[in-house]
């Protein structure tokens, strides 16, 4: 089995009026990190302010950015046949479903959240968020609310989580989703990762 851990960083909650500045890729064989891709991406929004402030990325940075649908054949060749790892996973999840569709791809993984995962494998904590979640497990990010700190540190959460539980929380977590998705279908999408206790 192998994973895509994911982070993007948007101008905005839903995908359907927002867009994505920023996408990092982690490539993870259930034992260690083989590959990564980290790309700024051209929205076709005004960055708000807050945003800016949070993550660093300006309208600047991502004027002569990529389109989305330019990478979109890249993004779909690393996520195509890997499960598809995020922290609170339904937000990215629903991002880059949305756009792979809207460029052409029809695309559907798997979803693993890392946040369910860590709540099953490290009991007990205060909270899951990312940022505390990395603290409590000595994981250091470089360069937090940025898509390749936030999916370095998002791998190492899933590495850690393998070499202490081994495969069976993931596989019990991917046997259970699936159902669950279809019998009662989100009708609300957090506004990010930073809703899920951080």
């Amino acid at each position: 089995m192998e994973f895509a851990v994911v982070d993007i960083e948007t101008t905005g909650s839903t995908p359907q009026s927002a867009g994505i500045t920023e996408i990092a890729i982690v490539i993870h064989n259930g034992v260690e990190v083989t590959g990564k891709y980290v790309t700024l991406i051209n929205p076709r929004h005004k960055i708000p302010p807050f945003i800016v402030n949070m993550t660093g990325i300006s309208d600047e940075m991502v004027a002569a950015a990529p389109l989305f649908e330019d990478v979109a054949p890249q993004i779909y060749n690393l996520l195509n046949g890997r499960v598809f790892v995020a922290h609170n996973v339904s937000f990215d999840y629903s991002f880059v479903h949305y756009l792979l569709g809207r460029s052409g791809f029809q695309w559907s993984a798997p979803k693993l959240c890392t946040i369910k995962l860590s709540r099953r494998v490290f009991p007990g904590l205060v909270k899951y968020g990312l940022g505390s979640l990395t603290r409590d497990l000595g994981i250091k990010i470089e360069g937090r609310h940025r898509a390749w700190g936030d999916a370095a540190a998002t791998a190492q959460v899933l590495t850690m989580a393998i070499e202490k539980e081994g495969m069976q929380p993931i596989h019990n977590l991917l046997a259970k989703k699936e159902p669950r998705k279809k019998v009662v279908p989100r009708t609300e999408m957090p506004n990010d990762r930073s809703d899920a206790e951080d």
